[in-house]
């Protein structure tokens, strides 16, 4: 393959806790020209961008002691997800395997039936019991001790470490007692092969258990992945031919018929239809389609059929952008992952000092047999118990399903940042036009002055118009065309940012805009001064036109404001969030629209390179400031914002730029974001505060420090259930968020 800047996911095979995540991300950093890489413990990938070799990546993880190959597309994510399933069921056979020998060794031992070590009898019953216990860990742990080597051979430690020292010390050691039994004082002379055994099949068994519960994490992925169509009718050569989808090209055009998936992203070119496009825009009810509309993979036709040019195939179409941002977004790390990476890098050398301390320590502050039989015991729990895992889950499980949970209700969070820094949030900045209001306006009154009527004041407007992408360029040029008015030519066109239009028509020069471009060509408006207040009350938009320097008359543009703004912007204010209307309009018409949605602070007559000033004031302040926008002229803005929305609509999505993006082009995805936010936070940071409990604990009481006291002294089988339940804790923690509503859905249900 050759190499370009891109970015690139690979699985990884091997990791087994967060030591490993922190060794494969320096490997890959190693690499020249990696711009980032990001290592995902709970999906077992990495997503690496740069001008990247993907066999120079390769290569670096497997010299870190893992292996990879690239994901290419979703038939790689199929046979991943197979292999993960081949994996799950291989756990589930090792710990039956290693239970089978360790619970009848346990059962007998408590039950005293055991024969004594040093006995004629026992010390063939111990021989054969030592041997079939060192199969069951060659077949049972053998990936262990795999891992484990590997990590030696690469100066590291991880999870594979602690586990392989911990049941290789208890083997080895017991097998001495059995073959040299005088080497070790009497009250220690008690073999731990059942401990070994069983200790393994506990961890085996909650690695499963951990492995299950991580595939639901994956659940948003999946149900996106699966509203892709398999194959497209397309017409070709005069016939309509069923294809697979990889081999829809650019141009063609498809025939799509009722209840089908739409195949790619096009435009109808025949037909009409209603289509059900709520995977993406979370909308329940179907969208009237005609000709010229257009249409987006993975939505379902509802009645009708109709043609369709493909615009956009392959990795290009909504569905497929939204996917890879989602999967993007889930392999990300806010700040306080990357915290933990570091604490989780020397989590388990850590670990090893302390058990090599507990162990002198016992043997010398513990004089004779019991001292060396404490060491042994203690210093093998110690190993046993710590859990790396759980401590390298505690993030990106919650932040997996917190993205695919924003995901279902049609909020996209590009990154862990994001996501984290949505629930801090104390200002929202809103844009009107497109954001509270519907970005739909339309002509509401025609006021000429004398020596002109309401058509030909129309018609001069309409036909400079024609030539501005401005939506309210669009409305009156809309009300011209639906009234049949022939337009005019146009030539010296000037599109005047923030202002309005000069142009000239038959020779003479024409002004269109707001009353500021009027002011500053010196236009007198005094005489239409009266009307414009009044329809400014009305939250009406008034676009002055003048000819020769003379006003000639104004016409007044009103944008729906969209019908739940007002309960998204409640919501804000319930959260205790202050909102701010940020437009260019004028002042009186910005504050009638404001008073509609409840909003008292507003900022009016601001052209738009001055909105990322405005938002840069208000974080001089100390406000942790989100802007909501329409993603294209707000983008300095959104960029300039601890947290950019970008207000888009479906198919619109891929050129989006902001940290988030709302495909309802509803506020109430701005504030579902923040509510998830906040949920997700608090998620992670229960599993970091179990995670660390458990461990800050668990090690002390391993390492033996009641025993002075209370005279208990921890199994090294219970250390090991308690690790692997552990990981399985902060698993099913994270998931709990897969059952969370936002509070605008718990108001719906």
């Amino acid at each position: 393959m050759s190499t370009g800047a891109s970015s690139i996911r690979f699985s990884i095979s091997g990791m087994s806790c967060a030591g490993c995540v922190a060794s494969i991300e320096s490997a890959i950093k190693a690499v020249p020209d990696v711009s980032s890489a990001n290592v995902n413990l709970v999906e077992r990938t990495a997503t690496v961008e740069g001008k990247i070799d993907p066999q120079k990546i390769i290569q670096a993880i497997q010299e870190a002691g893992y292996d990879a190959s690239e994901l290419n597309g979703e038939d790689d994510e199929s046979v991943k997800e197979e292999a993960e399933q081949a994996y799950y069921k291989k756990l589930i056979k090792q710990a039956w395997v290693s239970a089978s020998l360790g619970a009848p060794l346990f059962i007998l031992g408590m039950s005293g039936l055991l024969p004594d070590v040093t006995g004629g009898f026992g010390k063939g019953f111990w021989l054969t019991t030592g041997l079939l216990t060192l199969g069951v860990l060659f077949y049972s742990a053998g990936h262990f001790y795999r891992g484990a080597l590997k990590s030696f051979q690469n100066h590291s430690a991880n999870m594979d470490t602690l586990i392989a020292l911990g049941t290789g010390s208890a083997w080895l050691y017991s097998m001495v007692i059995v073959l040299w039994p005088n080497m070790v004082p009497a009250l220690a002379q008690h073999a731990y092969f059942e401990a070994a055994a069983i200790i393994v099949a506990l961890i085996n068994f909650g690695g499963a258990l951990e492995m299950r519960a991580r595939g639901k994490t994956s659940q948003a992925i999946k149900r996106l992945i699966g509203l892709q169509a398999k194959t497209a009718r397309v017409l070709r050569i005069g016939y309509e031919q069923d294809v697979p989808i990889s081999e829809v090209i650019l141009g063609d055009v498809v025939r799509v018929r009722p209840g089908e998936r739409i195949a790619v992203d096009g435009v109808i070119t025949e037909g009409k239809s209603t289509i059900d496009e709520s995977m993406l825009s979370g909308e329940p009810l179907a969208v009237q389609k005609y000709l010229g509309d257009k249409v987006a993979a993975g939505t379902i036709n509802k009645s009708g059929s109709f043609l369709f040019k493909a615009t956009r195939v392959g990795k290009d179409t909504a569905l497929a952008q939204i996917i890879n941002m989602v999967r993007n977004a889930q392999s990300s790390k806010p700040e306080i992952g990357r915290i933990v990476d570091k604490v989780a890098a020397i989590f388990v050398p850590s670990v090893l000092i302390i058990s090599i301390l507990t162990f002198l320590v016992w043997l010398n502050f513990y004089s004779g047999q019991q001292g060396t039989a404490l060491a042994i015991v203690t210093a093998m729990t110690v190993l046993i118990i710590a859990c790396p895992c759980a401590l390298g889950l505690a993030t990106p499980i919650s932040i997996m399903v917190g993205v695919g949970k924003a995901a279902e209700y049609g909020t996209l969070i590009r990154n862990g940042d994001a996501l984290q820094q949505a629930g801090k949030i104390d200002t929202i900045v809103l844009d009107k036009t497109g954001t509270v209001t519907q970005g739909k306006p339309s002509v509401t009154s025609i006021k000429p002055l004398p020596g002109w009527t309401d058509t030909t004041l129309l018609q001069w407007a309409a036909s400079v118009e024609l030539h501005s992408e401005h939506p309210l360029a669009e409305a009156i040029v809309q009300s011209a065309k639906a009234q049949s008015i022939e337009l005019l030519n146009v030539s010296n066109f000037k599109a005047i940012e923030g202002l309005g239009i000069e142009a000239c028509i038959n020779n003479k020069n024409i002004l269109v805009g707001n009353r500021r471009l009027m002011d500053e060509n010196h236009i007198d408006v005094t005489a239409m001064v009266n009307e414009v207040e009044g329809l400014e009350q009305q939250a009406q938009t008034p676009m002055y036109m003048a000819v020769q320097g003379e006003l000639s008359g104004v016409i007044s543009v009103s944008d729906p404001i969209k019908v739940d703004s007002k309960i998204a912007i409640q919501r804000m204010h319930n959260l205790g969030i202050k909102v701010v209307l940020l437009t260019g309009d004028n002042h009186t018409t910005a504050k009638a629209v404001a008073k509609q949605v409840g909003i008292t602070e507003v900022i009016a007559q601001v052209m738009p390179e001055d909105k990322a000033e405005k938002i840069a004031q208000l974080q001089n302040h100390g406000e942790i400031v989100a802007m909501v926008g329409d993603g294209i002229n707000d983008a300095p803005a959104l960029a300039r914002a601890d947290v950019g929305f970008a207000i888009g609509t479906g198919t619109d999505v891929a050129i989006e730029s902001a940290d988030i993006t709302l495909m309802k082009g509803s506020l109430q995805g701005v504030v579902d974001a923040i509510e998830i936010s906040k949920v997700t936070v608090t998620n992670i940071k229960q599993n970091l505060f179990g995670a660390f409990i458990y461990n800050v604990v668990g090690i002390p009481i391993a390492a033996g420090i009641l025993f002075p006291f209370t005279g208990l002294l921890l199994s090294p089988m219970i250390a090991g259930a308690a690790m692997a339940i552990s990981s399985v804790t902060v698993v099913s923690n994270a998931n709990r968020l897969r059952f969370f509503k936002p509070t605008s859905s718990q108001r719906q249900v």
